[in-house]
This record gives structure tokens, C-alpha cells and sequence, in this order.
């Protein structure tokens, strides 16, 4: 009876047989076979065109059955696609093309892996999946190493030191977005804040929550401020100061929106030329309630 081979094509001898030789495959399944699939890389080339890997069986070498893939070469200019073998095998694929790189099954799912960077897949014979898909404690996430994809059921956190630090933001879906938070120092209780600068109010202004929680304004005219893009997410409220200068002409009026309470329903600020009134809002339910106060008045 001639030998057998595994879907990792070690081969399986089979009673009796390699007489004399059967020391030298099992040298090759232990040595070759085996360590290529749980430890060692081969390089994949492409020349603008797909490329299919195959398992045939021997013992001997095989790029296939390497644990990780090297792909080097040049892409089709566009999402180029790599085929593995249809059995039950992970892979750690480093994509080198200057293209996205779909690994895939002959059917199934596939996953794509952006160019220049690495993952982890598995191939399940009848499609390709992620390894990995939710994480605990994952650290040094950024704009550089985590160019798109979702994160789901895990937590990110910056470094400990007290140098500044970069997090990637992630929407309600745990999809990261382009939006950093920089220059933050952690451990010593210090945030910075943006500071937007309105200009002159004229008769209207709107304050957009999205752009900053610090705001300077000068009042040119009876005002009407509008409040726009609070925090909308559940349970997280919006906050933001408001630092109004009169001009010249004393006794404009200042209208909020009617959302906005204040203590025993009346705003207090000064009348004076020239003067500086600190405002300060907050909305605990994503802007249909606004709480206003003006702690500081006529600062000089």
C-alpha cells in the first residue's frame, strides 16, 4: 500500500513500506513539513496579476503550507487577489503590494488585508475568515497602524507615560473614523481644549459643539445664538464656555435658544461697553435641554 498525505501533505507511510528510507520522511515530515506550518515564511511574488498557491502532495517544501506569506511584487493596480488551499489552515499574510490583497478559498468569504500591512486570517476550506474579532486591553492603536475595519467588544487605551498621546476615535458602531485626540498628557489630570474663535457676532451666530468646548465672540448686534451638533450618544452630555465681549455700543440684547434654562428662568450678564461675561452651557441629553449661567461677569 503506496503512502498517504495529510491536508498538510505530510505524508503517512503506510505499514511496511519505505524499507530502510521510512527514518529519512519521517526527517522531512518532522523537519520540513511540520515547521513550515507552524513556524516558518515564504514569499509570494505577484507580476500584476492574481496569484493562486496550491498543495501537492509531497513532504517537501511548499510555499503553501508556510505559517506566514510574504507578498512582494506589484498588484494589479487595484484589490488583487490571493488564493489559498481549500483546507483548515491559519495564515499570517504580510501584504507588501501597493494594492489592497483579498485572500480567499476557491469559494466562500474572503478577507481583505490593506496594502502594507499585516493579518492574521484562517482558512476554513470553504472560505477565509479574521482570527481575530474582538480584543481586551489593546494598546498603541493609531492613525498610522489602524488604517480602517471595526473593533468591536474591546477597550483601547493610551500609553501610561505622560507624553502626549494619539487614540483613534471610534463611531457608536466601534468603526474607527479619522478623528485623534493629540496632545492629551495622561496620568497628570491635563486636557487641552480646542478654542474657536467666532469673530463678530452680528445678529446671528451659530456655536457648532463638533468644533470646540471653548468659544470667544464678540457681541456687534442684537444677537440670536444658535447651539448646533451636541453630543448625541447616549448617556454623554455636551459642555462648552462661551466668552462674549461687548463692542462699543452698550445695551445689546442676547437671545439663546429657547432650549436653554436659566436659574429662576433669567439670564444675568452687563449691559457695559467694552465689558467680558463668561457663559457657560451644558446639555445632559444630547441638546433638547440646555443648562446656562454666566459665573463670571464683567471681567477685568
Amino acid at each position: 500500500m503506496a503512502s498517504t498525505y495529510s491536508s498538510l501533505k505530510i505524508q503517512l507511510m503506510a505499514t511496511g513500506e519505505n524499507s530502510g528510507t521510512w527514518g529519512n520522511v519521517t526527517n522531512d515530515n518532522l523537519g520540513v513539513a511540520i515547521e513550515e506550518a507552524i513556524a516558518e515564511s515564504a514569499d509570494v511574488a505577484f507580476s500584476g496579476s492574481n496569484v493562486s498557491i496550491t498543495l501537492s502532495d509531497t513532504n517537501a517544501s511548499q510555499t503553501a503550507r508556510n505559517l506566514r506569506l510574504n507578498v512582494t511584487g506589484t498588484g494589479l493596480g487595484a484589490t488583487t487577489a490571493l488564493t489559498v488551499p481549500d483546507i483548515e489552515k491559519p495564515y499570517i499574510v504580510k501584504n507588501g503590494l501597493s494594492d489592497d490583497l483579498e485572500v480567499k478559498n476557491s469559494t466562500g468569504a474572503n478577507v481583505t488585508v490593506p496594502a502594507g500591512k499585516t493579518m492574521w486570517v484562517y482558512s476554513t476550506g470553504a472560505g477565509v475568515v479574521d482570527v481575530v474579532t474582538a480584543g481586551e486591553n489593546l494598546t498603541g492603536l493609531n492613525a498610522t497602524n489602524v488604517s480602517s475595519g471595526t473593533l468591536s467588544n474591546a477597550r483601547t487605551t493610551a500609553s501610561s507615560s505622560n507624553s502626549a498621546s494619539t487614540i483613534v476615535a471610534r463611531d457608536a458602531s466601534g468603526n474607527f473614523v479619522g478623528n485623534q485626540i493629540t496632545s492629551v498628557s495622561f496620568m497628570r489630570g491635563k486636557f487641552s481644549d480646542d478654542v474657536v474663535a467666532l469673530g463678530n457676532t452680528g445678529a446671528a451666530t451659530t456655536i457648532n459643539l463638533a468644533a470646540g468646548t471653548i468659544f470667544t465672540a464678540t457681541l456687534t448686534d442684537d444677537c440670536t445664538f444658535t447651539f448646533s451638533n451636541p453630543n448625541g450618544t447616549a448617556s454623554t452630555g455636551s459642555s462648552f464656555t462661551l466668552i462674549l465681549t461687548n463692542d462699543a455700543t452698550p445695551d445689546r440684547t442676547r437671545t439663546w435658544p429657547v432650549s436653554v434654562k436659566f436659574a429662576d428662568g433669567t439670564q444675568q450678564y452687563t449691559n457695559t461697553a467694552g465689558a467680558t461675561d463668561v457663559w457657560f452651557f451644558f446639555t445632559p441629553d444630547g441638546g433638547t435641554t440646555y443648562y446656562g449661567s454666566s459665573p463670571i461677569k464683567n471681567a477685568s
